[in-house]
């Protein structure tokens, strides 16, 4: 194969493509951790948070690979979060030796206070962009969010 053969020049065309979302995906994502509020309840303690809210009750374990974490360092999420009150820990009822993890209404509100403030900048951004453009950006999420399930 030449490199005037069309099959590399899309290969080279999509490698490209790949590189410019990742760069702008990062940035972005980059961008919305800045738009957090400092202080105890880390990205990674969200992320926790967020998983409980949106997938449900679970073990540590699931948690921690969802997350790809060591187990040790879920724990210390976890804990965390249940002395802070934002989680509890129930007996799984189909091990009793084992736990599930599961959001209480605080926690829902402290995901529901880090969304609103990540979506409230965003919204001022995208402010700035035409119809079109936004549209474009709601479609692009949309592509996104098949990527990540591939």
């Amino acid at each position: 194969m030449s490199q005037d053969d069309p099959a590399v020049e899309a290969t080279d065309g999509i490698a490209r493509a790949a590189a410019e979302v990742r760069s702008g995906v990062m940035r972005l994502a980059r961008r919305l951790r800045v738009e957090h509020e400092p202080g105890e309840m880390t990205l990674g303690r969200l992320a926790v948070l967020g998983r409980l809210e949106r997938d449900g009750p679970t073990n540590a374990s699931a948690l921690a690979a969802a997350d790809r974490v060591t187990p040790q360092s879920m724990a210390r999420i976890v804990q965390y979060l249940i002395d802070a009150e934002l989680a509890e820990r129930d007996l799984d009822p189909n091990d009793r030796r084992a736990a599930i993890i599961r959001i209480t209404e605080a926690g829902r509100r402290q995901v529901a206070r880090d969304r609103e403030q990540r979506e409230a900048w965003l919204a001022q951004a995208m402010a700035e962009l035409t119809d079109v453009e936004r549209e474009l950006l709601v479609l692009s999420a949309r592509l996104l969010d098949r990527l990540a399930d591939a």
